[in-house]
């Protein structure tokens, strides 16, 4: 039995299926943990969606920020832009089905036995897990009641700094972007959501999330997505698994029991 986290996969369903024929991926004894993003740029994101949703108990899924850019698209908050790839889903027979489901996905997924927490983009270095976890209950519950309500005011990068004091809609909002968008901080811990490139690119007023001197001690290991130009390797309690499939690179698992990486190329 084994828990495999996969990296984001952005439509690509081949390339998935070809990594968990590599992996003899077995439904009835494994588990699969994807970091989000499982929808847009890629070739096939309806499929991908309804494969995953199959999955049932077999798989862990926690959002990404293209997830949440589907749900807004769907809701008329936001406009398909020329990238993106997900008019299939919002033509399709079963989309509302689809964007329910999708819509309940946690922000984080907190695995105490395997000592493990699953996330799309990283958990706020000023955060314990514990803040992190209220904060993914709240906004998860928000999601799921509230859903065109908070994709209304979603969106912004205000406020970049954490702050017990700010309103419930600022700190849901600085909470979704800490989830879903972050890859960057300063050395105050302010959020710096520009910048993309690979950390020996970044400019010496950045540093990754999980860097910065003051960061709280996790009692876990963190795997995160999102961030494509990262290396994949990092240090030691963080794990990064997108490798870009949607862009040319490959699709990654990460074994947790046995602490190995498998990959396959991204090519459809």
């Amino acid at each position: 039995m084994t828990t495999y986290a996969i990296g984001d996969l952005h439509g690509c369903l081949t390339p998935l299926h070809r990594l968990l024929d590599h992996l003899a991926f077995d439904p009835n004894a494994d588990t699969l943990w994807f970091v989000g993003d499982l929808v847009n740029r890629g070739p096939d994101s309806l499929n991908v969606l309804r494969f995953v949703r199959s999955l049932g108990d077999s798989a862990i899924s926690v959002l990404g920020n293209h997830d949440l850019h589907l749900l807004a698209v769907a809701h008329g908050i936001r406009k398909n832009s020329g990238k993106d790839t997900l008019q299939e889903i919002l033509d399709a027979p079963d989309r509302d089905e689809l964007l329910h489901w999708l819509a309940a996905r946690p922000l984080m997924h907190v695995d105490k036995a395997l000592g493990h927490t699953l996330v799309h983009a990283g958990i706020h270095p000023h955060w314990t897990l514990q803040n992190a976890q209220k904060l993914s209950a709240e906004l998860h519950l928000t999601l799921t009641r509230e859903l065109e309500d908070f994709l209304s005011y979603m969106y912004g990068n205000t406020p970049d700094q954490w702050s017990k004091k700010l309103s419930p809609k600022k700190r849901r909002r600085f909470a979704i972007n800490a989830f879903t968008r972050m890859r960057y901080c300063r050395s105050d811990g302010s959020l710096e959501l520009d910048f993309n490139g690979a950390p020996a690119r970044a400019p010496e007023s950045l540093l990754p999330w999980y860097a910065l001197p003051d960061r709280k001690s996790l009692p876990t290991t963190l795997i995160f997505g999102h961030w494509s130009s990262h290396p994949s390797l990092c240090r030691p309690g963080v794990i990064p698994t997108d490798r870009g499939c949607a862009w040319g690179g490959d699709l990654a698992a990460y074994a947790i029991e046995t602490a190995t990486s498998h990959w396959v190329s991204g090519q459809a």
